[in-house]
């Protein structure tokens, strides 16, 4: 195999390991150690850590060498402000563009998730994607998709922590209630009420991983002594009315 190409085996397997979290916030990626494990020599291996350190996920620490970026938690807090602004203003502008064919989509994304939360071959990354799926539906029928790829783009930060949110606390039930609330008003057109659950659900990554975050999660963080005060705004979000009630699936 060519170095070239060694040099993408590497990047690419580690760039999916560090999103996914298989390679955590703040470790170690020895050189040494690397080329074991793809048998290949120092030069494609470097090649590929500097390249992710570029995008921000590796970064170089002298006297201890490659390991994975650190999160921010400002970063992600402000993300997420910005993604509740720009989605609030597209699932409205949704709820009244949308027709039958679109609603259409976004039960069947919703039921492949529930079949997947039932499925013996359950994997946290596949219901990662058809989260993904499902809220991309809005900005593409709004025609404004690259206001999702912004979103998606953030993936230093933003990503790893839904991941996190995903893999650590594993309530992707709650998850499906709340999208099923969610389109519940965008199918009767409540906009307040979809701007509600639309800013609970995108705040909850946070909420459910509370006391994970203050403690297990803090060492994943560069601005873990400010985590709390986050926290304290967001709990004090009360719950919309809007989800008080589950639709029926």
């Amino acid at each position: 195999m060519r170095s070239k190409d060694i040099t993408n085996l590497v990047y690419t397997t580690l760039h999916h390991d560090i999103l996914n979290l298989n390679i955590l916030p703040g470790e170690s990626l020895r050189e040494g150690d690397l080329c074991t494990r793809f048998q290949a020599s120092r030069t494609p291996v470097r090649a590929a850590l500097e390249r992710l350190s570029d995008e921000n996920l590796v970064q170089f620490v002298p006297y201890k060498g490659a390991q994975a970026t650190l999160l921010s938690f400002s970063d992600i807090y402000q993300l997420i402000l910005m993604r509740i602004v720009l989605e609030s203003k597209v699932v409205v502008d949704f709820s009244h563009q949308a027709d039958l064919f679109a609603l259409e989509k976004c039960r069947h994304t919703l039921r492949n998730q529930q079949i997947l939360l039932q499925s013996p071959r359950f994997e946290a990354s596949h219901f990662y994607s058809l989260d993904s799926q499902l809220h991309q539906i809005w900005f593409n029928q709004t025609k404004v998709p690259l206001f999702w790829q912004v979103i998606q783009d953030a993936e230093v930060h933003y990503t790893r922590f839904r991941m996190l949110d995903i893999v650590r606390i594993q309530n992707f039930q709650q998850i499906v209630d709340e999208h099923l609330c969610l389109l519940q008003a965008i199918e009767e057109k409540r906009e307040q009420q979809i701007q509600d659950i639309l800013q609970y659900h995108l705040l909850g990554g946070i909420r459910r991983m509370a006391k994970v975050l203050q403690t297990d999660a803090a060492p994943y963080f560069n601005d873990r002594e400010d985590i709390g005060s986050y926290i304290e705004k967001i709990e004090a979000i009360a719950k919309p009315t809007g989800l008080a009630q589950q639709p029926t699936p």
